[in-house]
């Protein structure tokens, strides 16, 4: 009997320690423990939150900025081309002058950005290009005339004037601080359905070579920029002014990720112009310049294709007296680096006019310099 009771208590005793190991270590082979388990492992949050938290929101973002943008309603007359049956005698005899045709009333919408309290506000170039009637309605209701102080087609940038207050001008972000990946904020008017505000992230910086405007400094965005946008604000977290919406990428006229806005600083810059000048002064040299493409430096036996090629020399012009000839190689302005034709051209447009520049080039794989009268850039035609 002694026997048999210690022959229970130690199969009983490796039994335990057998369940033991077994609840330790891998628990899923207990048949009393698979009922009820989790298809997989989640990490959930406490279903109340930490006192300290709170969620995440730009609306005040969005309420510091939005009194500040104001949507822009153009018209102007147009006269279709005259159909030559109008001027037929045997339609003329039947039908009088019941089909002349008359002066048509065309209108369009955009936005724009108070910046002043005096009532100065900035908007696109194309957003009032040859309009004869203009109305602002603010975000609190109000509407009022505006009147155009001056455009620069350049840039694509205008500045219109109301005579009203009070108002709420916006706030200007620290000039080109902003970086890839900062979360902004686009207000306009997208379609005219009224103020909207959209969000997304700066995609990239100094974008050029788009062939929108001659001067391009974009700031590219994925917030969702739509017709009637342009002319409107690009603000950062802080409801701060860091942009000027002004075009997208598109095949189908909508949104598809992918707006550029003008710099808060160049606009600042062309708007400070117009207001006291009532219009944009810039440097010329009379040159007509390219890229140089990989083949090109190789012909020229250059080391790398930085630089700009001059194809043509404007005779007479500031850069034909000082000695630039065709096929030299721009590599400097005042001693900074010309990067590509792009760069050479906002490098000669910062400069004033009736300054003498120093120009490095390089001819026939030798460096010189030539000293050069700084002449003022045309006004393109039509503006």
């Amino acid at each position: 009997m002694r026997k048999l009771w210690l022959t229970f208590s130690q199969t009983a005793t490796i039994a335990l320690a057998a369940v033991f190991v077994i609840t330790t270590l891998r628990p899923e082979l207990l048949p009393w423990t698979r009922r009820g388990e989790a298809v997989v492992t989640l990490q959930e949050s406490a279903s109340t939150p930490p006192p300290a938290a709170t969620a995440w929101s730009l609306s005040a973002a969005a309420a510091k900025a939005m009194p500040s943008v104001v949507n822009i309603f153009t018209s102007k007359e147009v006269r279709l081309p005259r159909h030559p049956l109008l001027d037929d005698p045997l339609f003329r005899r039947f039908f009088g002058d019941a089909f002349d045709d008359e002066p048509r009333r065309t209108s369009s919408l955009g936005s724009g950005v108070i910046v002043s309290p005096e009532g100065y506000i900035l908007t696109n170039h194309h957003v009032v290009e040859a309009a004869d009637e203009i109305e602002v309605a603010l975000a609190d209701g109000r509407k009022a005339k505006a009147r155009l102080v001056g455009s620069d087609p350049e840039t694509d940038l205008a500045v219109l004037k109301i005579d009203l207050a009070p108002l709420n001008p916006v706030t200007f972000g620290r000039a080109d601080t902003w970086r890839v990946g900062d979360v902004v904020l686009a207000i306009g008017n997208p379609f005219g359905v009224g103020q909207t505000v959209t969000m997304g992230i700066v995609s990239a910086v100094g974008r050029s070579h788009l062939g929108i405007n001659t001067f391009e400094n974009f700031i590219q965005t994925d917030a969702a920029i739509n017709p009637g946008n342009s002319g409107g604000a690009l603000v950062d977290a802080n409801g701060n002014l860091i942009g000027i919406n002004t075009a997208i990428y598109s095949q189908s006229g909508g949104s598809m990720g992918i707006g550029f806005a003008i710099p808060a600083s160049l606009a600042k810059q062309v708007m400070e112009q117009i207001i006291a000048e009532g219009g944009v002064t810039r440097g010329w040299i009379g040159v007509e310049i390219q890229d140089l493409s990989a083949e090109l430096a190789e012909s020229f036996k250059l080391g790398s294709t930085r630089g700009a090629l001059v194809a043509g020399v404007l005779k007479g012009g500031p850069a034909d007296r000082a000695g630039v000839k065709p096929g030299d190689v721009l590599v400097a302005v005042e001693s900074k680096p010309v990067a590509d034709a792009s760069a050479l051209l906002n490098l000669v447009a910062a400069l004033k006019p009736g300054q003498k520049a120093k120009l490095t080039l390089l001819r026939e794989q030798k460096e010189i310099v030539l000293t050069v009268d700084v002449g003022k850039r045309p006004r393109p035609k039509g503006s």
